[in-house]
Formats: C-alpha cells, sequence, structure tokens
C-alpha cells in the first residue's frame, strides 16, 4: 500500500462527494440546499488536512503524485474558486428551477480533478486528472439542460476538449517513445537528446502544449469560451473562469518547466506565440462584443496571454509573477461575476453591456464596485490588476525579453478601452429601470468582498502573497 497521506485531501472530497451523493439521493430534490452547505464545509475540512496533515514535498503512488508548495498554492485558489462558485448559485438555480442536489457534487467531482492535475508528477497522473475533470465540467457546462444554449454549450466544450485531449495524448506518446519515460523527473534527466530523438521530443512538446493551451483557452485553442461562456448557466460561467484556468495555468507550469528544463530555448518560442496571440484575439475580440458573458470570454483568453508571458521567462521569478498574477485574476473574476449575477430586473438577469447605462444613478454603490473592477481588470496602478501585470512583465524583463513586455504593455493600454467603456455606460448614459434589490447574501458578499481586495487596500496583503508565491515557485526548480 503507498503512503496515503499526500492524498488525503482528494480523499476526503472523493469519499464526503459519495456521501452527499447518498444524502442526496435519499433526501429528494429539496436537498439542494443541504448539499450546497456541506459541499462547503466538505472543501473547507480538505484545505485544514492540506495545510496541516500533508507533509511537504510528500509522493503518493510510486512519485506519480507529489504534495509540494506549488500544489498546496494553486490548490488553496482552486478551493476558493470552488466555494465562490457555491456561494453565487443558490438564487440563480432556484429561480429557473434547476437547483438540484446534483450540482455542488460535480464542482467536487470537477475539484478533485483539479487537484491531482495540479499535484501530477507523471503524464499519466496528469492525464487521469485532466479528464476527471473534465468529465464534470460536460456536464455542468449542459446543466440547464431545457435550455437550448446550455445543451449546446456542453456538447461544444465536449467536442473539442476531446480533441485537445487527443492532441495531448499523442504528444505524451511521442515524449514517451523518445524518453522511455512518462515520469517527468526521468524526463528531466534524458535532457534534450540528440539528433532523431530531440526531433522527435520538440514534436511532443508540441502538442503537449496544444493541449494544454486549450484548457486555459490561450490562442488558437481559444474557440470554445466564447460559446461556452454565453451558454452556460452563469455561476457554471464563473467556475470555469476561475478555478479550472487556475488548475490548468497549474499544470502548465509543472508539465512544461519541470520534465524539460534543457529545452528551455524550444519550448519558450511556443509560450512566446501562444502568448502573444492571446493578448491580441483576446483584446480585439472583446472590442467587438456587447454580450456581457462573451466580453468576459474574450476578456480571459487576453488575461491567459499576460499570465503566459510569465511563463515565457522560464524563470523562477516568472512562475512566482504566474501565481500572482492568477490569484488576482481569480478575485477580479469571480468578484464581476457576482456583480453580474446581482444585477437583476423582472425580465431576467442582463445580459448585454447596454443594460448597464445610469448604473451610477439607480445603485451607486454596485456601480462603484464594478468600476473598481474594471480598472482593476484594465491593470490601472494602485489596484490588484496592476500589480499582477508588473510582476509577469518584470520577470519578462529580467529574462530579457524586453520586447514581449513592450508588446504586453501596449497591448494591455488597448485593453483599456473595452473596460473603460462599462464605466462609460454606467456613469454617462441615461439611466434605465433600476435593478431589484439583491437578497442572495452569498453574491453581496462575494461581490462587493473582492471589490475591496481589489482596491488599494489589497497593499497589505500583496506581500504575504508574493512569499507565499515565491515559495512555490521555488518548489518547481
Amino acid at each position: 500500500m503507498p503512503d496515503l497521506l499526500p492524498v488525503l485531501p482528494e480523499l476526503i472530497l472523493a469519499v464526503g462527494s459519495m456521501v452527499l451523493l447518498m444524502i442526496g439521493v435519499f433526501s429528494g430534490e429539496k436537498s439542494h440546499d443541504l448539499v450546497t452547505w456541506l459541499a462547503a464545509g466538505l472543501v473547507g475540512v480538505a484545505f485544514l488536512a492540506m495545510m496541516f496533515v500533508v507533509p511537504r514535498d510528500s509522493h503518493a503512488f510510486a512519485n506519480m503524485f507529489v504534495a509540494d508548495d506549488f500544489a498546496l498554492f494553486t490548490k488553496t485558489l482552486v478551493m476558493l474558486g470552488a466555494v465562490f462558485t457555491l456561494a453565487l448559485s443558490g438564487t440563480y438555480l432556484k429561480e429557473r428551477g434547476i437547483a438540484r442536489f446534483e450540482y455542488p457534487i460535480l464542482i467536487i467531482f470537477a475539484v478533485i480533478g483539479m487537484m491531482m492535475m495540479i499535484s501530477a508528477n507523471d503524464m499519466m497522473a496528469l492525464y487521469i486528472g485532466l479528464e476527471m475533470q473534465n468529465i464534470a465540467l460536460y456536464v455542468l457546462a449542459s446543466f440547464n439542460r431545457d435550455k437550448l444554449r446550455s445543451s449546446e454549450a456542453g456538447l461544444k466544450y465536449f467536442v473539442l476538449s476531446a480533441l485537445s485531449s487527443g492532441l495531448l495524448l499523442y504528444g505524451i506518446s511521442l515524449i514517451y517513445g523518445f524518453t522511455g519515460s512518462t515520469s517527468f523527473e526521468v524526463i528531466a534527466a534524458y535532457g534534450a537528446g540528440s539528433g532523431a530523438n530531440a526531433i522527435g521530443l520538440l514534436f511532443g512538446i508540441v502538442f503537449l502544449v496544444a493541449g494544454l493551451a486549450f484548457k486555459v483557452s490561450a490562442v488558437p485553442f481559444h474557440m470554445w469560451a466564447p460559446d461556452v461562456y454565453e451558454g452556460a448557466p452563469t455561476p457554471v460561467t464563473t467556475f470555469f473562469a476561475i478555478a479550472p484556468k487556475v488548475a490548468a495555468m497549474a499544470l502548465f507550469l509543472r508539465a512544461i518547466i519541470v520534465p524539460f528544463p534543457e529545452l528551455l530555448a524550444e519550448w519558450q518560442q511556443i509560450v512566446i506565440f501562444i502568448s502573444v496571440a492571446s493578448m491580441v484575439v483576446g483584446t480585439l475580440g472583446a472590442l467587438m462584443q456587447d454580450n456581457i458573458k462573451r466580453w468576459m470570454a474574450y476578456s480571459s483568453i487576453a488575461h491567459m496571454g499576460y499570465a503566459l508571458t510569465g511563463l515565457a521567462a522560464g524563470t523562477k521569478a516568472g512562475v512566482e509573477g504566474v501565481l500572482v498574477y492568477m490569484t488576482i485574476y481569480m478575485l477580479m473574476t469571480a468578484g464581476t461575476f457576482a456583480l453580474i449575477l446581482s444585477m437583476r430586473r423582472k425580465e431576467g438577469l442582463t445580459e448585454e453591456i447596454s443594460d448597464l447605462a445610469g448604473l451610477s444613478q439607480t445603485r451607486p454603490v454596485m456601480a462603484a464596485a464594478m468600476g473598481i473592477m474594471m480598472f482593476s481588470l484594465a491593470g490601472i496602478p494602485t489596484l490588484a490588476g496592476f500589480f499582477a501585470k508588473l510582476y509577469v512583465f518584470m520577470a519578462v524583463v529580467d529574462a530579457g525579453i524586453y520586447w514581449l513586455a513592450v508588446v504586453g504593455f501596449v497591448i494591455s493600454t488597448v485593453s483599456a478601452v473595452y473596460y473603460l467603456r462599462i464605466v462609460k455606460v454606467m456613469y454617462f448614459e441615461e439611466p434605465k429601470d433600476s435593478f431589484e434589490p439583491m437578497k442572495d447574501k452569498g453574491i453581496v458578499t462575494v461581490g462587493y468582498l473582492t471589490a475591496v481586495i481589489n482596491s488599494p487596500l489589497h497593499l497589505l496583503l500583496i506581500g504575504p502573497l508574493t512569499i507565499a508565491a515565491g515559495l512555490a515557485a521555488k518548489s518547481l526548480f
């Protein structure tokens, strides 16, 4: 029997989710609220076990699973993203008659897969965790099965994700064929190889990066994001935008940096290309959107491009920058979606940017919170989003890739246009009918708490965050 202590958090979630499934089955459809609260508590128990029971730098399953500081940092973000999603979901699901007990259980299943991905120290463990996450996400995307757009979103995500998994598996098979192992450590010891082996290994890396780029919706594998974001229920869209993105980016970092340190110059070129392409396409796409959820999808694509600049540096400072960026990105995105969910009229939720007209006059506090989010997403100085971009651009400059930092800065300046457009609509256009008061405490708490964190008050937290990110980054090198 392997030492199961490193996988204790995952075991707690797996066993606990089975118990929740039984509670839901025997209690009926009205058990949604109870199962949701128990699911949030289960995530809390798993987090405490990860913090205080799991030994650091421990391994399980013949070294295929590793529990280190990097895993601790990114798993914490994934768990926080799951709790945010559960907090945002209650009122929305009830209003649409889809408040079923399976919903929080599917989120837990997805989180288990994400945590396995993050701790993967072997190509096989990587793929198993990835597919466990994906199966739950397919169902979540089409959870509102009576709505055509939701079913379409689930089907599109399933088909395109299957394609990306095929690319990923082909890359893994090439890497295995030319190195003789699927273990990250053995592949790293193999080095760059020589002759035909080196070329074959490089092809394997290309396909591996292609599969991973799909999971973070990086260009040119981004085509699923706008349709899935628009079609899926809004709380599910929130989940897609935060927790899986963090987990996929963590997997991207570990699966590239740990096994291929000798091939930095080769994979660096690929990462730089998808980084620049994501920034450009995401920004241009967002400029042309009127639907808020599609707009957030393109914004997310651009932000993944900024985050990947840190990976392109290939240094400890670069990884630290990515981790800081993903933390702040998750808080910005969760808060923005919480505010979107709180904008409700009798005819339904806000879907178009024009629906925000005159919000500063009808709901000034909400408009102020939304304004903070927009300025932070744009990277305006003194707000959290500015420091997120600062850290990744500094890492790129330190690595000597000056032109990439310049490109990132220029595109970031252009992206401010579509964020300022939201502010202009809220503050300078004639008001529409006021939104109904939001009674869901979870949505209100997430929306305004993240707005406060993204305000200049985040300066109190940026120091501890960078220290924790630095320790996490160090464990990969």
